[in-house]
C-alpha cells in the first residue's frame, strides 16, 4: 500500500504539472512544471523524501525500459530521419563535447573556490 501511495503522489504532482501547462501560456513542457513542483516540495519539506523514495527508486531502476517506445518510434520514422541523420549526428557530438567541457570547467571552478574557503 505504501508503494501505491508513493506512486499516487508522483502522479498527482505530474498531473498538476499538466494542468499548469494547460493553464499557463508559457512554452514550458508539462513535465518540467511537474519536476519543479517536486523539487520545491522536497526542498521546502512540504513533501518529505520518504513520501516518494521507494517509488522514485523503482522508476529510476526501470528507466531504460521506458526508452524502448522512443527507440521503436525512431525506427518507424527512419524514412523521415534518413536525410538528416548526418547533420543531427554532428550536432549531437558537438553539443555533447561542449556540455562536457563546460561542465568540467564549472566543476574545476567550484573545486578551486571550495579549496580557497578551506585554506
Amino acid at each position: 500500500m505504501k508503494f501505491v501511495r508513493q506512486f499516487m503522489i508522483i502522479l498527482t504532482i505530474s498531473f498538476v504539472g499538466e494542468l499548469l501547462h494547460a493553464l499557463l501560456p508559457l512554452p514550458v513542457p508539462a513535465s518540467i512544471y511537474g519536476l519543479v513542483l517536486m523539487l520545491i516540495g522536497l526542498q521546502t519539506g512540504i513533501l518529505p523524501l520518504s513520501a516518494v523514495n521507494e517509488a522514485g527508486g523503482f522508476l529510476i531502476e526501470i528507466m531504460p525500459m521506458l526508452f524502448i517506445p522512443a527507440g521503436v518510434g525512431l525506427m518507424v520514422s527512419w524514412g523521415a530521419l534518413k536525410p538528416v541523420i548526418i547533420p543531427i549526428s554532428i550536432i549531437i557530438v558537438v553539443t555533447t563535447i561542449l556540455v562536457m567541457a563546460v561542465s568540467g570547467r564549472i566543476a574545476q571552478f567550484i573545486l578551486k573556490k571550495e579549496g580557497k574557503k578551506h585554506e
